[in-house]
């Protein structure tokens, strides 16, 4: 199943990259996470809100990620993040992250709802319906 997506534009600053002046590689996950956070933030879902109101969480279960080309300080960046597979306890999202038309890197990330004891629970169904409608 595929559901909605969302663009978040992201500039790369000093404090993202490496000795040699090129993004480290795990601030890719970081720009990644900011892309999921919009991107439920744009649908309505604040994650706080989600914890304190309904007693839930997400946390990631799995990551395959490919890098295509490196970024460098001062570039603008764009995340794409779009829903896809979402289960009952558990959800998939593609996201993507491009300078201008060039993709940089690519991932597929599975989040699953947890309760605050830490135990896998349903999505919530109006927050299942929202991500993939």
């Amino acid at each position: 199943m595929s559901g909605k997506s969302h663009s978040l534009p992201i500039r790369v600053y000093y404090e993202d990259t490496d000795a040699g002046g090129i993004v480290f590689y795990a601030n890719y996950l970081k720009f990644a996470e900011r892309g999921r956070t919009e991107f439920l933030r744009a649908e309505g879902y604040e994650q706080k809100d989600l914890k304190d109101r309904e007693g839930v969480l997400f946390v990631v279960r799995r990551i395959e990620a490919e890098y295509h080309k490196f970024a460098e300080l001062d570039d603008v960046l764009t995340v794409v993040t779009e829903a896809a597979d979402v289960r009952n306890s558990s959800f998939a999202m593609k996201q993507s992250i491009f300078r201008d038309t060039v993709l940089l890197f690519d991932m597929t990330v599975t989040l699953v709802c947890i309760n605050l004891k830490g135990r896998p629970v349903r999505v919530p169904d109006h927050l299942k319906q929202a991500i993939a409608a």
